[in-house]
């Protein structure tokens, strides 16, 4: 067994759709952005992770940045494998004369289908996996925050990644009923760049919008510690030249209202098909929130209005997903729920 152990590498990968997460050895060993940027001639590969997001919109046509994952699941099953694979290299598993064998545990969102099911398998076999088992992200978010998902109580999840919104229902190893929603940290990005675009008359780029996001990001105005106005740069489009604005979190605020409003719709959908006695798990343990969107100012008070219910924001909650993933590595033979 020691031989065999030795031979084979175990990580556990969060395949976001904005960003990677590798853990291997019960530590995170790489967070990268997913995107690869390709020479558009020869077909190879120049960047992957931040050297290739430093490339985004700034190429010129020799080069292309892709990003292959949307909406949690590969949309570019040639990019997607070159991106593994590039990753899985930067963290340097090669024992000396030989590279081990992988076995990979991956993230998946809860709502996708066989054939995207599929699709991520290849791509993980494809870039030297020989072994994968697939866990959807609720479960994996659930291990991450510390929930016993094995007993026989409801939590329910609400993890709202770069492409998706996963809300579910979990108790003894499944998830009892889910939603899944196409509104998540890109729609963000996506309303604020729009919103620039119409009430400033200012351009600006998907990386500037998520910075905006990051830095002035809000779904309430009535914040207990709301945060300084943000200058921003783009381009002018009345007269076309470089311009600098402040904008405040209030703006933003209302800027995001009405994607914030399709979550709670969800979240009350998600409640409502919920059955009785798991609901009354729920009305005593609260609900969770993760993911990198359970980051946005005021978001767990909006959720926690309409629900009447406690919203619980935990410890780094942008990393739980991994932290589960990596948990449900090493318990292979132990959970059933994991998906080979």
């Amino acid at each position: 067994m020691g031989l065999f152990n030795f031979l084979t590498q175990d990580i556990a990968i969060d395949l976001g759709t904005a960003n990677i997460l590798i853990m291997h050895n019960n530590a995170l060993v790489l967070d990268e952005p997913a995107i690869i940027a390709f020479n558009r001639t020869t077909q190879e590969v120049l960047a992957v992770g931040h050297k290739a997001q430093q490339m985004e919109g700034k190429t010129h046509e020799n080069i292309r940045t892709i990003r292959p994952l949307m909406d949690g699941v590969i949309a570019d099953f040639n990019a997607a494998e070159h991106l593994i694979r590039g990753l899985i290299k930067m963290i340097q598993l090669d024992q000396g004369w030989f590279t081990p064998s992988l076995r990979m545990v991956i993230c998946i969102p809860a709502g996708i289908t066989e054939v995207e099911k599929r699709a991520i398998r290849d791509s993980a076999q494809t870039a030297g996996a020989k072994e994968v088992y697939l866990i959807q992200e609720p479960m994996a978010a659930a291990l991450g925050i510390g929930i016993d998902v094995e007993e026989p109580v409801g939590n329910m999840i609400i993890d709202i990644g770069g492409g998706t919104t996963e809300i579910a229902v979990i108790a003894m190893s499944g998830i009892v009923c889910d939603q899944s929603i196409k509104v998540a940290g890109q729609t963000f990005d996506a309303e604020i760049l729009q919103y620039m675009r119409q009430q400033h008359n200012l351009m600006i780029g998907l990386r500037t919008a998520e910075k905006i996001k990051i830095e002035v990001g809000a779904a309430a105005v009535d914040l207990e510690f709301p945060p300084k106005d943000y200058a921003v740069l783009g381009r002018d489009l009345m007269s076309g030249i470089p311009k600098k604005i402040k904008v405040s979190y209030v703006e933003i605020a209302h800027c995001l209202d009405k994607t914030v409003a399709k979550m709670e719709e969800a979240v009350m959908k998600a409640l409502e098909i919920t059955p009785p006695e798991l609901a009354s798990d729920i009305y005593q343990n609260g609900i969770y929130l993760t993911g990198g969107g359970a980051l946005l100012r005021g978001l767990d008070r909006r959720i926690a209005a309409i629900t009447k219910l406690p919203v619980h924001v935990p410890e780094d909650a942008l990393r739980a997903v991994s932290r589960g993933t990596g948990i449900a590595l090493q318990n292979l033979d132990r959970f059933t729920f994991l998906m080979r």
